[in-house]
């Protein structure tokens, strides 16, 4: 009789899934490395930002799954929401349901108590498992996720994993190993304003270049200097740019270019550990910094005085970086495809007009032209 987590991986690969975006909980524990053996997998270090990941990945031409705790789901909802709903982009996400079932940790019961009760308000279709006999679910939710381009969260309950006989992988241990960083970094008052960088980048790119435009006003100011099908739009979901472009990168051969800002990275710089554990040659991140939240009246960020995003990026293991303040220098390091650019702006917006496609629109014309 085979073991639930040996079926649980059989029904992914059944379903053709090519990632898993995995983050532990002490129930799926054999699970997670019998996963790593069979599909390519992304360690995550935020839910959220698994989320992005998967986005990417699913854009890109792939079948993505997460694999996660459901106390994960938290900080999710929002992401599920204005990006997956939003643009109509298929999520199945398996759940081990916590606070529920033998559960002796206090502060699992509360929001697993009213899990499926989140799921129903916030409009996301969710399964309940209770037992082995009904894995089965699993390929229904996910066929449904993917035809019909929404999340659909699989609550799997700990009685699952009761009979199981699978090994648990002793703990690894840190390797060692040993680290040198010589940096030396000075940010000069900025020459240019983000208009300017983006009108750099987008004569730079090849026809079958991607580009991933952070939301709010870079989206705005892309369209209006070069709208192309291979520009996507972001319209929400602040904080995972670089996490669509992650999972673009690692599905597809084409360069990834991501506009991003300070504020966005600072709001989710799990993006940059994510992007230098897994270094994509073909993902370049422009980090524009106008220290400012551009989007939303020019609040300061905490790159005005303390952060300095190019060693951010440096500390994340993102070994090829830059730092640019003019619009040769950014030019020079873009023809490099310099993995990370640090470009250092003037908080200035171009007034543009909202960009007239709605978010599905965006999608299928991005998708349509990467096929």
């Amino acid at each position: 009789m085979k073991n639930p987590e040996q079926i649980v991986v059989e029904i992914l690969k059944n379903n053709k899934i090519d990632l898993a975006a995995t983050l532990p909980c002490d129930r799926i524990k054999a699970l997670l490395p019998l996963l790593e053996k069979n599909i390519k997998t992304i360690s995550l270090t935020r839910e959220e930002n698994g989320v992005g990941i998967c986005a990417g990945a699913y854009l890109g031409g792939g079948r993505p799954v997460m694999v996660i705790q459901s106390t994960g789901l938290g900080n999710m909802i929002n992401a599920l929401l204005s990006l997956n709903l939003t643009y109509n982009i298929p999520l199945p996400i398996l759940a081990s349901w916590r606070g529920v079932y033998k559960e002796s940790i206090e502060a699992q019961w509360q929001f697993g108590k009213r899990l499926p009760a989140i799921l129903e308000a916030a409009g996301i279709k969710f399964t309940a498992i209770e037992s082995q006999n009904e894995l089965d679910k699993i390929n229904d939710a996910i066929n449904n996720s993917f035809s019909n381009a929404h999340p659909h969260v699989v609550l799997i309950s700990p009685s699952v994993w009761e009979c199981s006989l699978c090994d648990v992988p002793e703990p690894l241990e840190i390797i060692p190993r040993k680290l040198e960083l010589e940096f030396k970094s000075e940010i000069k008052k900025p020459e240019m304003i983000r208009y300017d960088a983006i009108k750099i980048l987008a004569g730079i790119v090849d026809g079958d270049d991607i580009i991933i435009a952070n939301l709010g006003i870079p989206s705005k100011e892309l369209y209006d200097i070069k709208d192309r099908e291979l520009n996507l739009y972001m319209l929400g979901s602040m904080g995972l740019a670089s996490s669509i472009g992650l999972g673009l990168a690692l599905i597809q051969k084409r360069h990834v270019y991501v506009i991003d800002g300070d504020g966005s990275l600072l709001m989710n710089p799990n993006s940059l550990t994510a992007i230098g554990e897994y270094n994509p040659g073909n993902l370049t991140v422009i980090a524009i910094d106008n220290a400012a939240y551009g989007s939303t009246g020019n609040q300061k960020t905490a790159t005005c005085s303390q952060i300095d995003l190019e060693l951010l990026a440096k500390a994340n293991g993102i070994k090829d970086t830059v730092k640019v303040h003019t619009t040769a220098e950014l030019k020079e390091a873009l023809l490099r495809k310099v993995s990370f650019i640090h470009a250092l702006v003037k908080p200035v917006n171009v007034k543009c007009r909202e960009i007239p496609l709605s978010a599905n629109e965006i999608k299928q014309r991005f998708m349509k032209a990467i096929r």
